[in-house]
């Protein structure tokens, strides 16, 4: 059977993040409650290529006004799917997190998963946006409704150092 080469094979997809980063932080104050107001705080990244280029392994550093921690994001790609799957741990809890999932079409990259919020599931969804070689944006929603509604919590707004 013949193989649909129109599709984009997308193992350089996250090529854009690899290197060093300075980060600005927006947060929702309040996740899911209606809140409109956002805490700043800045941050630092870097991302490197593992696997020979089948993932990438990103080390930041948040600086919250509670405190500095640091995170990985560990991103592996398959590509007899076609699809990404990104792995998150901290040093607040040092444990990976169940994977969100997914891919770029048009230049945006959408992730999604399942995650436990105030003893509740919600669905998740990371978006990446590659703005220029010196710019990226990423951002994080909950979906409290299982994707008919979303409510962006988190930013993170890249500048190449």
């Amino acid at each position: 059977m013949p193989q649909d080469i129109t599709l984009h094979d997308g193992a350089l997809d996250f090529d854009f993040v690899i290197g060093d980063w300075t980060v600005r932080h927006r947060q929702l104050r309040k996740r899911l409650a209606g809140e409109t107001g956002w805490t700043e705080f800045s941050g630092s990244s870097n991302t490197a290529k593992i696997l020979a280029g089948q993932g990438n392994l990103e080390e930041t550093e948040i600086r919250t006004p509670r405190g500095t921690y640091h995170g990985s994001a560990l991103r592996l790609y398959d590509p007899k799917v076609r699809l990404w799957s990104i792995y998150w741990m901290d040093s607040r809890f040092p444990r990976l997190d169940t994977p969100v999932v997914g891919r770029f079409e048009d230049g945006i990259g959408r992730f999604y998963g399942d995650e436990r919020f105030e003893d509740k599931i919600v669905r998740l969804r990371l978006t990446w946006t590659p703005i220029s070689t010196a710019e990226c944006r990423w951002d994080q929603a909950y979906s409290p409704d299982g994707g008919d509604s979303w409510e962006t919590n988190w930013i993170m707004e890249f500048t190449r150092t």
